[in-house]
Order: C-alpha cells, then structure tokens, then sequence
C-alpha cells in the first residue's frame, strides 16, 4: 500500500511540475512588443502610455527624419525630418496594439496637420512608425473605423510608415510629467487633460494607482 501511494505522489508530484513548466514555455512563447506613437509633443503621449495596464516602458525619443542621433534642439527647428515620439514597450497578452492605437486616437488630434494646439511643425506631427506588416495592418483598419465612424469632423490624416531608427530622447524628457506635473505650467495646461480624458474614457485600461 505505501508503495503504491509513493507512487502515486512521485506522478503527481511530475504532473504538477510538467504543468508549471508548460506554463513557464507559455509565458517565454508571448514577448513582449514594440508600438512607436508621435501625437504632438511627447510628453504628452508618454504619460498617457505609461498608465495603460500592461504597458512596460515608454521611452520617449526622436524618429522618421535624415539626421543620425539628433538633439532637442535640432528637432524643434523642424528641419531634421524627425518627430517626437515615444516607443512603448507591452505585454501583448494584457493589452493589444488595436487598443492602444484607440488609446492613442481618443487622446490626441489625428486631424490637425504638423500640428497639436500651440506646437506646430513637421516634429509634432501625428504618426505610427509600424515594427510589422501585422501592426500597419491593424493601424490602417483602426483609421478607416474611426473614419467612418465620423468620431472627428475632419479626416484623420495620420502618417503610417515602418520604422527604421528610434533615437532616444535626452534623460531630461524622460518620464517628464510624472517629474513635472507640479512644475511645468505646460504640463498642467497641456498634458494633465489628455491624462484626464484618458481616465475619463478608458479607466478600465489603467493601471492600479
């Protein structure tokens, strides 16, 4: 009899390690993915990425122009070809891209030209640089949706283009409204309310405060 109970401790004992191991291959087979945004001024679109469940990091930086690892100051002359975006780093399994391009649509203006309120120029200009034929799939259906479902009076004019090299931005703009909040007026008058509207709107996404 003890033999056989032995036995039947040394399977399940096996069975319960065979299943955390299928668990563990489960979870190393979903990487985690790239989406890189530009809606306007980044500090804006990195402090509404960042409080999206299952969003990793955000890095904000520079992309889509000619000029090889480009500074602030050559980006706002709007010369370099670059805008400023951010590249967000999720969990493909908690979030998907089509959420946070709808994210990313409701909170910011897809409408407006090289331009977001008060910043104007090529480097504020609304645009996804896709990582994979899959996401400028995903991006094009989301755009044609929005479209026509007449969510903004105007056409959304967003650019789609495959990214090719993300330069990050200098330390000081990272994460600059979770350390700016109180000390940048732009951040109270500009960026607090895309961070409202998004809790407003998708306070199901967030993150636990």
């Amino acid at each position: 009899m003890k033999k056989i109970v032995g036995v039947f401790l040394f399977l399940l004992i096996q069975s319960a390690l065979m299943a955390q191991s299928n668990s563990n291959i489960e979870l190393k087979e979903k990487p985690m993915e790239i989406a890189t945004l530009g809606g306007g001024c980044f500090w804006c679109v990195e402090a509404v990425m960042q409080r999206l469940n299952g969003v990793v990091s955000v890095v904000s930086g520079y992309e889509g122009g000619s000029v090889e690892n480009p500074t602030y100051k050559q980006i706002s002359s709007g010369l370099t070809g670059h805008a400023e975006v951010v590249q967000v780093t999720y969990q493909p399994d908690i979030i998907d891209y089509k959420t946070i391009l709808e994210v990313f649509f409701t909170t910011h203006d897809p409408t407006t030209l090289n331009r977001q309120g008060n910043d104007v120029g090529t480097q504020y200009r609304s645009v996804i640089f896709y990582n994979s034929p899959e996401q400028k799939q995903i991006a094009d259906k989301v755009i044609a949706d929005f479209n026509n479902e007449q969510l903004y009076p105007d056409p959304i004019i967003t650019e789609v283009s495959p990214s090719k090299t993300f330069y990050k931005a200098e330390e000081y703009h990272q994460n600059y409204y979770n350390e700016n909040a109180d000390k940048n007026p732009y951040c109270s008058f500009v960026v607090a309310p895309k961070v409202q509207k998004l809790r407003k709107k998708f306070k199901h996404l967030l993150k636990a405060e």
